[in-house]
């Protein structure tokens, strides 16, 4: 027995353990007599809580963060793909434009067709258009082989917009009507007016920023003016008579006033054009 008692500290466990157990009973007899905790259960309580909040600030804290992050990436791929969308609508409605473009040429083509009853025609795609000569020559998707011959006339949307110079088996080169170079061969052109009386000329210019032909060195008297109709004149051996080129859009005097300058609307926009047709009379 005194040994046992000598080992001090299992007396001292020993000891914790009945006050504990003393307190605990104490304290279950006063809670249930009392609406209020004891002050140990309290103090008890308050430690605890605080614990809890100081180990859940930090959890709340990474999980909030977290589901930020997860909401970002979320955003971030909502958004992509809303691009996406964005890029291919926008892809679309320039095809949707294209397609329409194009059908409206091809419409005007089928209707010029109709009206060049007189002629055997070749309808062909605009192949290339070099940025340096964009206004003097094209290439079009048909040559001898389709039957198409130099110095045919070119015809686009309602009127004539150039020549054949130069045919290959599968292709051809057709030089416009507003190449003024002076190694190009001009078009001879006719203009009637509202009494029937004529007026014989070549394009002698084109205007690119107003799309304008010009005739220039007109001494005729016979009075011109704004709508009168242009065909051409077939004086110049390379292109048939009568293919309408455009109408008259301003008559100016030249500069000595000696002779007149005419400013003519070309039926065909020569700035845009990716369907031709060939014809042969």
């Amino acid at each position: 027995m005194q040994k046992f008692f000598s080992n001090r500290k299992l007396v001292i466990a020993i000891v914790i353990f009945i006050i504990s157990f003393g307190l605990m009973s104490v304290s279950v007899a006063i809670r249930d007599k009392k609406s209020t905790p004891p002050l140990i259960q309290q103090f008890g309580n308050d430690v605890a809580g605080a614990v809890d909040r100081v180990i859940a600030w930090p959890v709340n804290g990474l999980q909030s963060a977290t589901n930020s992050v997860s909401d970002l990436l979320n955003t971030y791929q909502e958004n992509q793909k809303l691009k996406k969308q964005v890029d291919q609508l926008a892809q679309a409605k320039v095809s949707a434009q294209t397609t329409r473009a194009e059908n409206k040429q091809l419409r005007k083509e089928l209707k010029l067709n109709d009206s060049l009853s007189d002629y055997t025609t070749v309808t062909a795609n605009v192949l290339t258009r070099t940025p340096s000569s964009w206004m003097n020559q094209l290439v079009i998707s048909k040559g001898a082989t389709a039957g198409v011959k130099k110095n045919m006339p070119v015809m686009s949307q309602s009127g004539l917009i150039g020549r054949v110079v130069e045919v290959n088996q599968t292709n051809s080169k057709v030089e416009l009507i507003s190449n003024t170079s002076s190694s190009a061969n001009k078009f001879a052109i006719q203009i009637t007016n509202s009494a029937g009386k004529t007026v014989n000329g070549i394009i002698s210019g084109y205007d690119k920023s107003s799309n304008l032909l010009e005739m220039g060195s007109v001494t005729s008297n016979v009075k011109i003016k704004k709508g009168d109709k242009v065909v051409t004149s077939g004086l110049g051996g390379n292109t048939p008579k009568g293919l309408y080129v455009g109408k008259v859009s301003k008559v100016k005097q030249d500069d000595y006033g000696l002779a007149s300058e005419v400013e003519i609307t070309p039926a065909a926009d020569l700035s845009d054009l990716t369907v031709v047709t060939v014809a042969e009379q």
